[in-house]
């Protein structure tokens, strides 16, 4: 064990606690403020285990099914109206967007109700709930028949889609050493644009003539079920996490798993590296909910762990980025394409590439300096869209959901998709996975469930606004497409200030050392060891 000296900045920008600095005990060595190891813990290595890697992509089908749940709706929307339409209504745009954003209304309600499972079931049975909730779900919507049972079935998809957003971060942060925390998070994202390609080619593939307008859609959501029953038999072979193990009294348990996970430790490194995680983890598991919400608030070091995560969540979906996953292949046909999905799956690839990139980043170049560096990146993307949009003429949804057999002679179509493809590379270099970082590692373990909960449900919340409201804003506010992608921009500059001011740099440290960053004031201006 290492001893050395460290020093929380408090309200005032001081580095004093107490009248003098306090002296820490590490169970690795301390980090420099370059972010760098000057020497490594047992948890620590350059290399980590094949387990950790069969845990996470194991752990990351959620987020493939996450991807392919949010972005399949895009090309289903342009086959599904005749088939739920009756004599008294036919589909209308705003069905559309309710049928969209009702999966974010449910990962609303199931990214908030995750959080309190996750610390009474586990980590690991919260997963199944997911995979549960995601085959029900696309069982469902296959089977529909109206706007109504269209509906209910994504929001029951839209409830696995808000469970695994929050569980499975939060899995593989708490079995991830702090070396490669973030990459090992980042996979996940890096699933999720996977499944948002596969549900863009599925899309092509399963629709007419190859199959009829009816069944195209049906079975594009209803194949959303299948990797949820291939997971839920692989995470009966997967641990529970050491973290939540400690919580509930489970030494012997939580030692197997960090021995099995990190492969060549010794029995005393073992034993370094469980005494490390309890300093920051407390055994009393009887918090009621209240107690946990006061610990929340009143807690300055909580309090503004959830002021970041919650920012960080909100601008993911507050930049507009997700109008582009559900309503990609509608705006696509708005603009004249003759294949809107095609077109959309551009957008699809260059968000997977991207997020390949930053998996390769986030853990050397560090979290701030790559939001920093990327958010007005998107702010430029955006103004950039709202120029083509500007010079583009937009058909109506309704009639863009018609097939579309004119020529594309615009010269400012193809900038559109480049401009695009600029906004969602940029997109995806930070703020697309960074957020599912950042609140798996900022909460103490008594509120980390509650924590990540409150989190995430700010994310869905903006995500159903986004949802609900796209379509509309494009045929009623000033300027259309591009008055709205303005918008998006302008969201986008204030986001990038907020970072600057608040946002504290992470990377190399174990989560247990991340609350004292925030403990007496904002990291942002901290050095996190003298």
């Amino acid at each position: 064990m290492a001893t050395g000296y460290r020093s929380i900045p408090t309200e005032d920008g001081t580095y004093e606690d107490g009248g003098e600095e306090r002296l820490t005990t590490f169970t690795e060595p301390l980090i420099g403020d370059d972010g760098d190891n000057g020497g490594k813990g047992p948890e620590d290595s350059d290399k980590v285990g094949l387990w950790i890697w069969l845990l996470t992509l194991s752990a990351g089908i959620s987020g493939l099914l996450f991807g392919y749940d949010t972005a399949s709706i895009s090309a289903a929307l342009l086959h599904l109206a005749p088939s739920l339409s009756t004599p008294e209504h036919a589909v209308t745009t705003w069905d559309k967007s309710l049928i969209t954003s009702s999966t974010s209304l449910g990962a609303l309600i199931g990214g908030l109700f995750a959080g309190l499972l996750a610390d009474y079931m586990g980590r690991k049975g919260v997963i199944y709930v997911a995979d549960v909730l995601f085959v029900a779900g696309a069982a469902w919507q296959a089977l529909s028949n109206s706007v109504a049972a269209m509906v209910i079935g994504r929001a029951i998809v839209g409830l696995g889609v808000g469970v695994g957003s929050l569980i499975v971060p939060l899995y593989i942060s708490e079995l991830s050493p702090p070396s490669h925390r973030g990459r090992l998070v980042i996979i996940n994202v890096l699933f999720i644009t996977f499944g948002q390609l596969i549900a863009y080619a599925l899309g092509i593939i399963l629709s007419p003539p190859t199959l009829s307008q009816d069944a195209s859609w049906r079975y594009m959501l209803g194949l959303g079920g299948l990797p949820a029953g291939l997971q839920a038999i692989i995470m009966i072979f997967m641990p529970e996490t050491p973290r939540w193990l400690l919580q509930h009294s489970r030494r012997n348990e939580a030692a197997k798993v960090i021995a099995k996970v990190y492969g060549n430790l010794t029995a005393r490194e073992v034993d370094q590296v469980i005494t490390g995680i309890e300093a920051g983890v407390s055994a009393d598991t009887s918090d009621t909910l209240t107690e946990k919400f006061k610990l929340l608030f009143s807690v300055g070091g909580n309090r503004r762990a959830l002021t970041i995560s919650c920012l960080l969540q909100g601008l993911q979906q507050a930049c507009g980025f997700n109008s582009l996953m559900y309503f990609s292949a509608t705006i696509f046909s708005m603009v004249g394409f003759r294949n809107p999905t095609a077109t959309a799956m551009v957008i699809a690839g260059t968000n997977m590439a991207a997020t390949a990139v930053a998996f390769n980043l986030i853990d050397r170049l560090g979290r701030r300096r790559i939001l920093l560096l990327s958010i007005p990146g998107m702010a430029i993307g955006l103004l950039l869209c709202a120029l083509a949009f500007y010079h583009l003429p937009m058909l109506a949804p309704d009639i863009a959901a018609a097939p579309n057999t004119t020529s594309i002679t615009n010269p400012w179509s193809p900038f559109l998709i480049l401009f695009m493809a600029f906004y969602v590379a940029s997109y995806a270099l930070g703020i697309g996975a960074i957020p599912w970082v950042v609140q798996s590692e900022f909460f103490p373990m008594r509120v980390r469930g509650l924590g990540t909960g409150m989190a995430t449900a700010t994310n869905w919340i903006l995500n159903f606004i986004v949802g609900v409201s796209f379509l509309p804003a494009v045929e009623l506010m000033y300027g259309g497409a591009a008055g709205l992608f303005v918008f998006y921009a302008l969201v986008c500059v204030a986001g990038a200030l907020a970072v600057w001011w608040m946002y504290p740099e992470t990377k190399g440290l174990r989560m247990e050392e991340i609350e004292e960053v925030l403990r007496e004031g904002w990291g942002s201006a901290a050095k996190r060891v003298d």
